[in-house]
C-alpha cells in the first residue's frame, strides 16, 4: 500500500507552499512592483505597531525643547510645542492608512456591487445606474469629498465616508466592464440554462471572476485615499488636532513654520510620498500580472 507523503497528507501546507512559490515568483517577474509591496508592507507594520516602534509620546509637550532640529533626543526634530517629529510621523501613518483601507473596502465594495449589478443585467438598470455614477464622476473628487465633510462635519470617520463615496463611481465603470466580459462566456449561460437564479450566478460565476479587476483597482485606490486625506486635513477638515496625520501635521506648522523649522513639512510630507509610491507601484505590478494583454507585451 503506498503511503501518503507529508505534502500529500498536509493540505495546509502544500498550500503556503504554492502561496510562497506564488509570491517568488512575482518578486523575479516584477522586483519594481515587489519593492512597491515590500513599502507599504512597511507603511502597515509602522501604523500597527506604532506604540512600539515611537521612541516617544507624540502627544507629550516638552516647553523646553521647541523648535528643536533634528538630533540625539529628536531624531527628526520636534514642532512648536516640542513634541517629537517621529513619534507623530508614525502615529500618523495609522492615521492615515486607516482612513486609506476603510475608505477603499468601502468604496470598492459599494462600486462592485453597483458595478457587476449593472453590467449583468443590463438594460434599464444598466441605463439607470450608469447615469447615477455619471453625475457623481461630472463633479471633481476633491471638490465632492470636500462638500461632504463640509456637510457631516470634520471627523475621522467623516473623512471615511466621504473618501468612499468618491471612489464609488470608477470602482462601478471597471466593475461593470469585466462584468459584461464574464457575462458572455458560456459557463454563465449553462447556469442559466440549467435554472439558476440570478443571485447564484452573481456570486458563484460572476463576482469570482471578477477578482482581478478588484485587486488591481483597489491597490491602486489606496495611494489616492492617502492622497485625499492629506488633501482634506491640509485644508481643516481632515482629522481634527491633536491627533497626528500626514496632511494635518503639513498643514499645520509644516506651513507656517516653513522657514523656521523646514523639518515639520519635510518629514510628513516625505512619508505621504512615500506610501502613495509603493501603492502605486504595487498596483501596476498587479495591473501587469492579471492582464494578459499586458503579459504578452
Amino acid at each position: 500500500m503506498q503511503r501518503d507523503t507529508p505534502l500529500a497528507s498536509s493540505p495546509s501546507l502544500a498550500s503556503g507552499l504554492r502561496a510562497f512559490a506564488s509570491v517568488g515568483s512575482f518578486i523575479r517577474g516584477s522586483p519594481i512592483g515587489a519593492a512597491g509591496g515590500a513599502i507599504a508592507l512597511v507603511m502597515l507594520l509602522t501604523a500597527a505597531l506604532a506604540t512600539v516602534i515611537a521612541p516617544q509620546d507624540p502627544y507629550k509637550i516638552n516647553y523646553d525643547a521647541l523648535f528643536a532640529p533634528p538630533g540625539a533626543r529628536f531624531l527628526l526634530g520636534s514642532d512648536e510645542f516640542g513634541r517629537d517629529v517621529l513619534s507623530r510621523v508614525i502615529y500618523g501613518a495609522r492615521i492615515s492608512l486607516y482612513v486609506a483601507v476603510l475608505a477603499v473596502a468601502l468604496g470598492q465594495a459599494g462600486g462592485a456591487v453597483f458595478g457587476v449589478i449593472s453590467g449583468y443585467f443590463g438594460g434599464r438598470t444598466d441605463m439607470l445606474i450608469q447615469r447615477v455614477m455619471d453625475t457623481f464622476m461630472s463633479l471633481p473628487a476633491l471638490v465632492l469629498a470636500l462638500a461632504i465633510v463640509a456637510a457631516l462635519g470634520p471627523s475621522v470617520n467623516n473623512v471615511v465616508l466621504a473618501i468612499g463615496i468618491v471612489q464609488v463611481p470608477r470602482a462601478a465603470r471597471v466593475m461593470r466592464s469585466a462584468a459584461l466580459t464574464v457575462r458572455s462566456n458560456q459557463y454563465v449561460e449553462a447556469a442559466r440554462a440549467v435554472g439558476c437564479t440570478h443571485g447564484r450566478v452573481l456570486l458563484q460565476h460572476v463576482l469570482p471572476n471578477c477578482t482581478a479587476p478588484f485587486i488591481i483597482i483597489a491597490t491602486a485606490a489606496l495611494g489616492i485615499a492617502i492622497l485625499t486625506e492629506g488633501s482634506l486635513s491640509f485644508l481643516g477638515l481632515g482629522t481634527p488636532p491633536p491627533t497626528p496625520s500626514w496632511g494635518s501635521m503639513l498643514s499645520g506648522a509644516g506651513l507656517q513654520y516653513a522657514e523656521k523649522a523646514p523639518w515639520l513639512g519635510i518629514f510628513p510630507g516625505l512619508a505621504m510620498t512615500l506610501a502613495v509610491f509603493g501603492f502605486n507601484l504595487l498596483g501596476d505590478a498587479l495591473r501587469d500580472a492579471f492582464d494578459p494583454r499586458m503579459r504578452q507585451r
